[in-house]
């Protein structure tokens, strides 16, 4: 699916500029997607923002699905730091992506569910419950997964992607529409 540019994501709040100098180190620093991941994650230590990177407006979430909001765009295109925001029940498609990702819980708890593709289907491998100040990261391949908010607030959490959001438009790189056993 190509996107025209109008449709590309703009930077939509901020992020502390001692968090962003943390991940851009991590990320400079080389090796592999998982390396990158588990740096940007160490990155993150006793650095977890609250949710007011974003306006109450921001904030206050979308009754049609959870939504994504740019805070940076590093100029390289290496990295992009976006906060979602959940209202309770709102759910992502189980989705991979097209690179290292970290995450970090700002408000609420996420619920997570990990696959992996078995042939025709989708077995879960993991279930994870992330509350406020949780930090993750994965890497390709392996990182097939859904993410919901399970409570009964609103959900906030920040998302490091190894590549450019303003550029590709978004991080996912597939669907996954097969029966979950």
């Amino acid at each position: 699916m190509s996107r025209s540019v109008a449709e590309l994501p703009k930077v939509a709040g901020t992020c502390p500029e001692q968090l962003t100098a943390a991940i851009r180190r991590a990320v400079r620093s080389g090796g592999t997607w998982q390396e990158t991941a588990d740096r940007v994650v160490g990155a993150f230590g006793g650095r977890v923002p609250g949710p007011g990177l974003l306006s109450a407006a921001k904030l206050a979430g979308d009754p049609s699905g959870y939504q994504t909001h740019l805070v940076h765009a590093e100029p390289d295109g290496s990295f992009s730091i976006v906060v979602m925001v959940w209202l309770p029940g709102q759910q992502t498609p189980i989705h991979d992506h097209l690179t290292w990702c970290c995450t970090a819980v700002l408000q609420g708890t996420e619920y997570e569910e990990v696959y992996a593709l078995r042939g025709d289907h989708l077995e879960v491998v993991q279930r994870n419950a992330n509350p406020v100040g949780s930090v993750s990261g994965f890497a390709p391949p392996g990182d097939i997964h859904r993410v919901t908010n399970v409570g009964d607030s609103v959900a906030v959490s920040m998302h490091v992607y190894g590549t450019d959001i303003t550029r590709v438009g978004s991080s996912v790189r597939r669907v996954y529409e097969l029966p979950v056993r």
